[in-house]
């Protein structure tokens, strides 16, 4: 039994290897090519190591801040992003409190309901979604990008879920000490939920920040785009085999930020699957 165990695990961790492989050699190609000359992409075929180092994209990408001012479409995805990931943040964890500890008519029959209508796929809402921010007069600004789903019902469900791991007696000693829903709130169950906000702060930040399609639509003005709507535009200035290395380039600088929020937050995600990971004792 000992040995089919561990056979069982070698077997796991092979499968691990296969996978983590998968996914980091194009990553690790993406990053050399950066470092390659025009010549070199060309004419070297597929090699993992460049032959000759060289920062010459970085720099013809850094000087170019009239048709590709990536510098400005970092500096964009940062306040959108940011901003957008502090609004879930505060709106999801009202409502997944709203949901889990308050008690009004209709709650589950609401929160259900409004959790199978978020299973409808994301591009049935483009053109009502446009129409809202076009009415609002929100195409080409930041606000195109940052309130479109913040009450993402995916994340107030993960809160609402771990919510439900705290006990409510902390909820009802603390009513007996005469605090209301907003000091129970913010003194009691907001210390408590902060791994599983930090977790959906993460993807919230991730998904705004890797958001492809509605910036494209939204988005004319070059200098107020994001970084994802940038990177199409310089597939037509970058592309056609032309300026490989600067579209490596682009790509590497654009997911820098990303590597280091999750560098930052992985050990949140064992703690958020822990639904009693915030109660002490």
């Amino acid at each position: 039994m000992l040995k089919k165990a561990r056979i069982s695990k070698y077997i796991a961790y092979l499968f691990l290897i296969v996978l983590c492989i998968i996914w980091v050699v194009p990553v690790v190609f993406g990053v050399t090519t950066s470092f390659r000359s025009q010549s070199e992409v060309v004419s070297a075929g597929f090699r993992l190591l460049p032959e000759n180092w060289m920062l010459d994209n970085y720099v013809t990408i850094l000087e170019n801040t009239s048709t590709a001012p990536i510098l400005r479409w970092l500096l964009n995805s940062v306040f959108i992003a940011c901003t957008h990931t502090f609004l879930v943040v505060v709106i999801i964890s009202i409502t997944g409190y709203g949901y889990s500890r308050m008690k009004f008519r209709g709650r589950d029959t609401l929160f259900f309901t409004l959790l199978g209508i978020s299973f409808f796929p994301g591009v049935v809402n483009i053109i009502p979604s446009y129409k809202i921010i076009e009415a609002f007069g929100w195409v080409n600004t930041s606000w195109a990008m940052i309130i479109p789903g913040l009450a993402g019902m995916g994340n107030i469900f993960l809160v609402r879920q771990f919510l439900k791991g705290i006990p409510q007696e902390l909820d009802e000693s603390a009513r007996v000490d005469g605090a209301g829903d907003f000091k129970i709130y913010f003194a009691i169950i907001l210390p408590l939920i902060k791994p599983i906000l930090i977790v959906c702060g993460l993807f919230s930040f991730v998904g705004s920040w890797n958001d492809f399609l509605w910036p494209v639509i939204v988005y004319t003005d070059v200098e107020n785009m994001p970084i994802t709507a940038g990177l199409l535009l310089l597939q037509d200035i970058y592309g056609n085999y032309r300026m490989i290395g600067q579209l490596m380039g682009s790509a590497m600088l654009a997911i820098i930020p990303t590597l280091l929020l999750f560098a930052f937050a992985q050990k949140y995600f064992i703690q958020s699957i822990n639904l009693n990971s915030g109660i002490k004792g």
